[in-house]
């Protein structure tokens, strides 16, 4: 099968829809597909390199963090895409490539396939005064959006019933976005972890609560410093892996609440790197109730760390009480799980092995793209028998 796959992010960026898409692209392409991508450059200029499209675009920061616009026509390019006939187009994003994906599927007569990743509801804040105005916008562009697809794919069950609340009309597929576990699954060394926790001023015997990802307002970090603040302990150091525009606000929140002693900014790490990041802690944290699913938490799973996480519809079947971590819903079961974690050794061994088969069992790459597979079948099948294809 020839699979077009089109976002608006991908490597070198660092975010959940550059992990999947290329975690999609490496398993399709292990199955025996013929996969291409399309996507923006990091400049203005057009190019193509092996089987990726980059069309040339400028920084949109100021409308949603990390977002570049089209600037380019790259017709020949576009072209090409279309004469290369694909057998199918799944898109990622729902701006520049969407429209792209949306004119070269026109063009090639073949179905198109959406992936909604992010809850823009939780980000109206960086375009909008107004969170009513910035939902109803939100809402009416995702109706706009899934109208022009033959089928769309939620990586959750929350996000299908958001979808559902926006009344869209096309069908919804609940496939878990899956991780390459591969990268996680290497011996752990323990003199590297050791160095580690050195260079980061952190104790050996203290007790590691790690967060990874962006610091953005919308992950809640203020909530989770209060949680830590609130265990009133001198032995547990929160570790926060990542940049963002946040960080400056938190880094003053830490001097004001004299959590200097405690938390430990690592700032932006390689991706080789990040999983023994993840294992310098003992338990993944966050706060956050803005994630579509978070890869994050199924990274820190299959390195083995249990999690303990604000209670969201995201993460069911994910983090799943006494198997894997806890969800908390207030600062008051936030320590009182984390009192009894550290106390009870036999427990953290537990949770830690129920973290790895929960990973290995549901959420690897492998697994992901077989479900997105037999869906891109449906879907041929279903525009064939309907003269669409």
């Amino acid at each position: 099968m020839k699979i077009l796959i089109t976002s608006d992010w991908y490597a070198p960026a660092i975010n959940g829809v550059v992990t999947s898409v290329l975690n999609l692209e490496k398993e399709l392409t292990a199955m025996g597909h013929e996969v291409r991508v399309l996507t923006l450059s990091q400049s203005p200029h057009s190019l193509k390199k092996g089987n990726v499209t980059y069309i040339g675009a400028v920084s949109a920061g100021m409308i949603y963090p990390g977002a570049r616009l089209r600037t380019a026509p790259a017709m020949v390019l576009l072209r090409e895409l279309v004469a290369w006939k694909p057998d199918i187009i799944h898109s990622q994003c729902e701006f520049s490539t969407f429209f792209m994906a949306r004119k070269i599927a026109g063009a090639a007569g073949v179905p198109l396939v959406h992936t909604y990743h992010t809850v823009y509801e939780d980000y109206t804040h960086y375009f909008s005064p107004s969170r009513r105005w910035g939902r109803a916008a939100v809402a009416a562009l995702t109706r706009w959006v899934v109208a022009q697809t033959e089928a769309v794919i939620a990586p959750t069950a929350k996000v299908r019933r958001l979808l559902e609340s926006y009344q869209v009309e096309r069908p919804i597929f609940v496939i878990p976005t899956g991780i390459d576990l591969a990268r996680f699954d290497a011996p752990v060394d323990a003199e590297r972890l050791r160095e580690l926790r050195r260079g980061l001023d952190i104790p050996q015997e203290a007790l590691v609560l790690v967060y990874v990802g962006r610091l953005a307002e919308e992950k809640n970090l203020p909530q989770l410093l209060r949680h830590v603040a609130a265990m009133e302990r001198d032995d547990i150091r929160l570790l926060l892996v990542g940049d963002g525009p946040y960080r400056g606000a938190l880094e003053a929140q830490v001097r004001s609440m004299g959590m200097e002693g405690i938390v430990r900014f690592a700032g932006m790490v390689a991706p080789a790197q990040v999983a023994d990041y993840y294992r310098v802690g003992d338990l993944f944290v966050s706060a956050s109730a803005s994630e579509t699913q978070g890869l994050t938490y199924l990274e820190a799973l299959a390195c083995g760390l249990p999690a303990l996480c604000l209670r969201d519809e995201c993460l069911t079947g994910v983090v799943i009480d006494g198997v894997n971590g806890c969800q908390f819903r207030d600062g008051v079961e936030f320590c009182r799980f984390l009192e009894r974690f550290a106390g009870d050794e036999h427990l953290r061994r537990q949770l830690s092995r129920g973290a790895l088969e929960t990973a290995r069992r549901e959420f690897s790459a492998r697994t992901f793209a077989r479900r997105a597979v037999k869906l891109y079948e449906q879907v041929l099948l279903e525009s064939q028998g309907s003269g669409a294809a």
